[in-house]
């Protein structure tokens, strides 16, 4: 096995045991972490014209974001759960125009909501 693909492994194991270990705060967290790093990776795709990476990645962010909206309790979460539906909605279709357009300044949108999201939700005590 070479080292790349040790790495694999490890990270593979290490997200594991840290998902089984983890509050559903934390999962949250998890989650806007993994979105952050697949735009990143997509916007670095997208620079450096890897069509297909792009579009697979931008994928993923795009599923990460439905991921978020469906852990949304609209009940419980009254204005502020409406507020973030509608949040994640928009980031959902600017990242769908962003990889139609190959627009990086509409990933680098989306990142900068999803961050000042992800330190809202940081800053609540669990």
């Amino acid at each position: 096995m070479n080292a790349m693909a040790a790495l694999r492994q490890y990270q593979t194991v290490n997200t594991q045991a840290q998902l089984a270990d983890a509050s559903p705060h934390r999962l949250i967290q998890m989650l806007m972490e993994g979105g952050l790093s697949r735009l990143a990776q997509a916007k670095g795709a997208m620079l450096h014209g890897q069509i297909s990476v792009k579009g697979e990645l931008i994928g993923k962010a795009i599923a990460i974001i439905g991921g978020l909206r469906e852990s949304l309790d609209q009940k419980q979460g009254g204005e502020i759960a409406t507020n973030l539906d509608s949040l994640y909605e928009y980031m959902v279709s600017r990242l769908s125009e962003a990889n139609l357009n190959n627009d990086a300044v509409m990933i680098d949108e989306v990142t900068d909501l999803l961050r000042n999201v992800k330190s809202g939700w940081d800053a609540i005590s669990h």
